[in-house]
């Protein structure tokens, strides 16, 4: 008697459980002027149900689109920031790329005014922190090139040569303490001797023999003044970067910054000294015969 119970009641729930959506959906449908009682009941039951479910509906397809979106967003922006670094490292490519065709430019007319004399000459090897000194390869061998031939760039003034042999030379920087070049200031005339000094830390310059009374200022450049017969005179050397002036003395002390880069020498071009007297032209005629008459 119980189990036919049992039986007859799970049987009535699952035909209602059947049943009660599909009064549901026919009371939504139906027209409201159409509705009886029992659909009326029936709406008003189900309509907590319903608003629940639709809240539930819309959160939980919130949650899913919100999820769907980052993830999307996420991609893009993991491909934005891809093409951004490719864009920079591109950039930074063509910036160097023009800083390098600008350097060359400015070499190559600083070839062309030197004229045909001038060699030009890679650096290869350089200690500036003890010796002062840098290797050089020539563009090209010569057995012309000695010791004491002035060697610049676009920037200024590189050093002198100390050892030759064929294509390769041995420069003794402008910031070594045992070479000094006669120097003037470009804007007063005050003249003096630019020496390195033997800080290891920096690239600097001393000064010596400027007058007390040579008007000088920080930020001065100083150039060859010609003297010497070594450089030839305006080639930038350095720049003033601080003045001792203790009120006695018939010096002041100067110090000052070369205007070459030491640390970024890549090529410099080797001359003759200013005061080289050129080659001779080749004889039109054999110096055994005599002249052909005019």
């Amino acid at each position: 008697m119980t189990s036919s119970f049992r039986r007859g009641r799970d049987a009535a729930v699952v035909i209602l459980l059947l049943a009660l959506p599909f009064f549901v959906l026919r009371s939504n449908v139906r027209d409201p002027k159409k509705l009886n009682a029992l659909d009326r009941l029936v709406l008003r039951i189900s309509a907590p149900v319903q608003y629940a479910g639709a809240m539930i509906g819309r959160g939980i397809s919130s949650v899913v689109g919100s999820y769907v979106y980052l993830v999307d967003v996420k991609a893009k922006n993991d491909a934005l920031q891809h093409d951004n670094t490719v864009l920079r490292e591109k950039v930074r490519k063509l910036e160097a790329l023009d800083v390098e065709n600008r350097r060359l430019r400015r070499l190559l007319g600083l070839k062309e005014q030197l004229g045909p004399e001038a060699l030009t000459a890679q650096v290869i090897a350089k200690d500036v922190v003890e010796f002062r000194v840098a290797s050089l390869a020539l563009d090209r061998p010569s057995n012309e090139v000695k010791p004491g031939w002035p060697v610049i760039t676009d920037e200024g003034v590189v050093g002198v040569v100390l050892r030759a042999d064929a294509d390769r030379l041995e420069v003794q920087l402008a910031i070594d303490p045992q070479l000094a070049i006669d120097v003037v200031d470009e804007r007063t005339g005050a003249r003096g001797l630019a020496r390195g000094t033997s800080d290891v830390d920096k690239y600097a310059c001393k000064v010596e023999y400027m007058k007390r009374s040579d008007e000088v200022a920080v930020g001065d450049l100083l150039v060859t003044s010609g003297v010497g017969a070594r450089f030839k005179k305006g080639i930038p050397v350095a720049r003033i970067t601080k003045i001792f002036n203790r009120g006695f003395g018939e010096f002041q002390e100067v110090e000052a910054e070369p205007v070459v880069s030491f640390s970024r020498l890549e090529e410099a071009f080797v001359l003759p000294p200013a005061g080289a007297a050129p080659e001779p032209p080749p004889p039109t005629h054999d110096p055994a015969k005599p002249a052909p008459k005019k």
